[in-house]
């Protein structure tokens, strides 16, 4: 959200703060972009919590590159400095001279899982450790944080005082920093060196399918092992989010934390000498939920004779096994969104509600591009209606014309109901139809907390994605909760 054309190229950027007069009723000199929270992705007994953003760190920032793509996966690096960021130590100092990665990242255990001795650790010995520095080219349960990451942070944390974040405590399942760091991202038609499929110009024709682009991403996550009770019974997974300087976003299992990712770890990032490290801000664009199945063979799992019958000939016994186990389901119980409505929140705080806030505009910007955010299968519809709500005043502009109160609509068997649909929609029935007044809002339910913060709720199975779509509300209960 800077304008800073000696760090980051602002042409790599549709909507940069290098723009005075960006149009389509967005703010001058905000930089916006399309970031991601994945609260719940992964395979079997392994998840993964994470957050998208760009521009990311240069190479000087990141891992050193090992013998092949991919090692780093297993930490099976024999170069120096290509396992983990920062091991070891002082090859890192002698080559760069400053911190690489984000610094000061938070990591929790999992004590749903049985405690294993070999995996306990001393906060006393892994912090002189880390003090003395790694000299390894790998970690181990004694020299580094159970997370492998270096740079996290190990003050104490919850009230008991003897537990600090990535210490391993109990030995039990632990996050690890997760060796994905993010993909460098470019237009079809790039021929950049860095982007993952270089268009190749003497034999691929420009298709000038969009505008020229290419940018790193960074994936700031982790990795968490999770017991076996997530497959046979409900569990809480949650994702607390609070935006601003002094914000984080926080994952926890059954109200405990697992990983968080402070302001600060975004914000004051590690610079060289020439500081070419780009600057962000902790997430606030306004972003939708999406709560679906998604298989990904980028995981490293396939289909038994995908393409063909399960079972093949049925004489694998394990394969099987694995038939008979389809169809699968992810079962949601409840899914609940909390707001801190407090009046003292620090002014950078963005705890609002809707698609369209004024800190963050978007509607004029969609509706003028509304090509990009539909295609021959997902057309855009006009809806009328049938937003969650508890009373009549919840699906009604409000207000008065001339002696005439406004009522454009009402609250019907919990959903919002349009008095009049051709003239008044939008799910709460607020949004001029033919008209030049648009007011939109995507509330699923408000409720004053404790905390500055929004939290998401989500009870679940199986493992799944979870990105943050709002087209699901047929296979889940969005539920008010009443908050004392």
């Amino acid at each position: 959200d800077r304008c800073e054309p000696d760090v980051f190229n602002p042409d790599n950027q549709r909507i940069s703060a290098c723009n005075d007069n960006p149009g389509y009723g967005l703010n001058p000199n905000q930089g916006r972009g399309a970031p991601e929270i994945d609260v719940l992705e992964g395979s079997g007994s392994l998840i993964s919590s994470s957050l998208q953003i760009g521009p990311g760190m240069p190479d000087d920032y990141r891992t050193f590159p090992g013998e092949y793509y991919g090692c780093f996966y297993t930490a099976s690096c024999q170069v120096k400095g290509a396992n983990f960021i920062e091991v070891p130590t002082a090859y890192y100092q002698k080559e760069r001279g400053h911190k690489s990665w984000y610094q000061g990242l938070r990591y929790a255990a999992n004590n749903n899982c049985a405690p294993t001795a070999d995996a306990k650790q001393d906060y006393d010995t892994i912090a002189a450790s880390v003090k003395a520095g790694i000299t390894e080219n790998t970690c181990s349960v004694d020299t580094c944080p159970a997370s492998t990451d270096v740079n996290g942070d190990l003050d104490t944390f919850g009230s008991s005082g003897n537990d600090h974040w990535g210490i391993n405590r109990n030995g039990t399942c632990y996050p690890l920093i997760n060796s994905y760091s993010g993909a460098y991202l470019c237009d079809p038609d790039n021929t950049f060196s860095k982007c993952a499929m270089p268009r190749n110009e003497s034999t691929t024709p420009k298709s000038n399918a969009m505008s020229s682009f290419n940018y790193q991403m960074d994936a700031i996550s982790a990795n968490w092992p999770v017991h076996l009770a997530a497959y046979t019974e409900y569990v809480v997974y949650q994702l607390e989010w609070v935006t601003g300087s002094n914000g984080y976003a926080r994952w926890m299992l059954n109200g405990a934390p697992l990983f968080e990712v402070p302001s600060k770890s975004i914000i004051d990032v590690p610079q060289n000498s020439n500081k070419t490290n780009p600057r962000k801000v902790m997430l606030e664009e306004p972003m939708y939920l999406i709560f679906n199945v998604a298989l990904s063979s980028s995981w490293g799992a396939t289909p038994p004779n995908a393409g063909k019958e399960c079972r093949g000939n049925g004489t694998d016994a394990t394969v099987n096994k694995i038939c008979d186990a389809f169809p699968m389901y992810m079962k949601i119980d409840h899914i609940r969104l909390y707001q801190d409505l407090a009046d003292d929140l620090e002014a950078d705080n963005y705890m609002q509600l809707g698609c369209d806030p004024k800190s963050h505009p978007t509607k004029k910007w969609i509706d003028g591009h509304i090509d990009e955010y539909q295609d021959d299968d997902n057309q855009h519809k006009e809806v009328a209606g049938r937003a969650f709500c508890t009373k009549n005043d919840d699906c009604t502009i409000g207000g008065n014309l001339g002696k005439t109160a406004l009522k454009t609509g009402k609250c019907v068997k919990s959903r919002c109901q349009c008095t009049y649909s051709s003239s008044w929609g939008g799910p709460r029935c607020i949004a001029g139809v033919m008209m030049l007044l648009s007011v939109g809002s995507v509330v699923l339910s408000t409720n004053k907390r404790n905390k500055d913060a929004m939290m998401m709720e989500k009870q679940a199975k199986p493992t799944t994605d979870l990105a943050m779509n709002d087209n699901s509300w047929d296979d889940v209960q969005l539920e008010q909760v009443a908050i004392g």
